[in-house]
């Protein structure tokens, strides 16, 4: 049997140094590090996959750090959309969210849908009314409202009028790490998505991932998240979870194809994650990355920005944790 292991990401975008120092690039990394710690806790109490990804995901959806949950961007319009999915590798269970406001953690509802619904995906208002009728917790709006991402939304709308997407915006960059001294990567031009793949002790393999979406979207917009095989994916041969530019997630079906490439061409789990990344999403100017495990346990970590937070623990070991490439 595979040895029992946990990833996560939260988000992946541009570097900025001089946005940084130790103590703010410490909080990053011990709020990554515990999380994996109750995730690797999960599975190591004999815990599925699936719970240990849906843990991992509630937490970060926790951690006001990160773009998911409390800390989720503004879209043009001043609102908060967020969006979250849940697959189980075992039995190609799946759920999903979309377009909720007033959710505390979508991934819960994601979980929901998964459990007690004959339906994959819920948007809107529907899916807040199926949340509340199992029982997870609403919330106001001013409970995501963090003052970091009023003030990107800010510049979103003096500056550019668009989505904030394109991390070579060198102008909204600078201008971000002159202001903004609060995160590793450039808040301007980072991709915000959380997520979580996991190989419990008997090698079933389960995927999570949300999102607050994107600062200053056009309000319904809906990227990779929700959408199974593009930002979250999981089989009986891997799982994935990705950040990055949602649509190019979307139109290459990245999560499914890492899955895909190794089963029909027989590629290893770290070359399949490698050519989505570097080669199919490039190609068409995608940016990020994503995270994906294995059923023997294998883990890789691709991106394609300047960075990506993210890190790894597998049972009985210590955990680890990155920032950088």
């Amino acid at each position: 049997m595979p040895q029992a292991v946990i990833a996560i990401h939260g988000g992946a975008g541009t570097i900025t140094r001089a946005a940084m120092d130790a103590n703010r690039e410490r909080e990053y990394t011990t709020a990554l590090e515990q999380v994996l710690l109750a995730g690797q806790r999960v599975l190591a109490e004999g815990g599925s996959a699936l719970d240990a990804v849906t843990e991992a995901v509630r937490l970060l959806e926790e951690c006001p750090l990160f773009n998911a949950g409390k800390g989720a961007v503004l879209t043009h319009a001043g609102t908060y959309e967020l969006d979250a999915s849940v697959m189980d590798g075992a039995t190609l269970n799946a759920g999903a969210v979309a377009c909720v406001k007033r959710l505390r953690n979508p991934v819960l509802a994601a979980r929901a849908v998964l459990e007690k619904s004959e339906h994959v995906l819920f948007a809107g208002e529907g899916a807040e009314a199926f949340a509340e009728a199992q029982g997870l917790e609403l919330v106001a709006p001013d409970y995501y409202f963090t003052q970091a991402r009023y003030d990107q939304w800010q510049r979103a709308q003096g500056t550019t009028g668009m989505a904030l997407l394109d991390h070579d915006a060198a102008a909204l960059a600078a201008k971000a790490a002159q202001e903004n001294k609060a995160d590793p990567l450039d808040a301007d031009t980072k991709f915000g998505t959380v997520g979580a793949v996991a190989c419990d002790a008997n090698g079933n393999l389960a995927a999570a991932t949300s999102t607050g979406g994107v600062t200053n979207k056009q309000v319904g917009r809906v990227g990779d998240t929700p959408v199974l095989g593009a930002g979250c994916y999981a089989d009986d041969v891997a799982a994935v979870s990705a950040t990055g530019t949602g649509e190019m997630f979307i139109r290459t079906a990245a999560a499914f194809d890492v899955s895909a490439q190794m089963r029909y061409a027989g590629l290893s789990l770290e070359e399949s994650a490698r050519r989505v990344v570097m080669e199919k999403l490039t190609a068409i100017h995608g940016r990020g990355g994503l995270i994906a495990v294995d059923r023997a346990g294998n883990v890789t970590l691709p991106f394609n920005t300047e960075g990506m937070y993210r890190g790894l623990a597998r049972v009985g070991e210590p955990v680890n944790v990155w920032i950088y490439g």
